[in-house]
């Protein structure tokens, strides 16, 4: 079993996946954060076409989300929008039978449809709050596993930085775990 952890540099979710043993890759056009063997620094579009048993993807929300909904009007004039529509489109109709699209609340709950399901970091033993969507083909929803309270909105509240993108988009270690031992059982 071959498990597809996509858009991900961090190898959060893919360590998630290997620790319980599992064949995970991460791919993404950055190289990893973690320098790691399992992670394949390319265009992940080719990679679909290849035989996965899961796939997990975090395509890029920065054209898609409604905190950027102010820069909308140029993102559509220029094709940017577009853009990040089509390739999250890409793991909408990707032939593996399990999927996973995470991103945040945005256009594609009215382009393409309402997510199954919107989670929080608090349900997974965080105590922050960020709505995260996740879209799902052959899985179930995610059952929450740590509800703590102290519910902060670190992300929101994070100063402009020239990492802050990349910061504000890492996956929480208690949600990759869930990710994990969840979705795991169905591959």
């Amino acid at each position: 079993m071959a498990i597809l952890i996509a858009c991900e540099e961090s190898g959060i979710v893919r360590r998630a996946f290997r620790e319980l043993g599992y064949n995970a890759w991460s791919c993404d056009i950055l190289p990893s954060s973690d320098n790691s063997e399992w992670h394949l620094q390319q265009d992940v579009i080719p990679l679909l076409n290849e035989n996965w048993s899961l796939i997990i993807a975090f395509p890029p929300c920065t054209h898609l989300s409604v905190s950027g909904a102010r820069w909308f009007k140029e993102k559509r004039a220029d094709g940017r929008q577009q853009q990040g529509i089509d390739f999250f489109m890409k793991f909408v109709n990707c032939d593996c039978k399990m999927v996973a699209i995470e991103n945040p609340i945005g256009i594609m709950s009215t382009l393409y449809r309402k997510p199954d399901q919107i989670i929080q970091p608090y349900e997974y033993g965080h105590p922050e709050q960020k709505s995260t969507c996740l879209w799902l083909k052959g899985l179930p929803k995610l059952k929450p596993t740590n509800i703590v309270s102290g519910r902060e909105q670190k992300i929101w509240k994070m100063p402009p930085s020239k990492d802050r993108s990349k910061l504000r988009s890492k996956t929480y270690h208690g949600i990759a775990k869930a990710l994990a031992e969840q979705y795991s059982k169905f591959a």
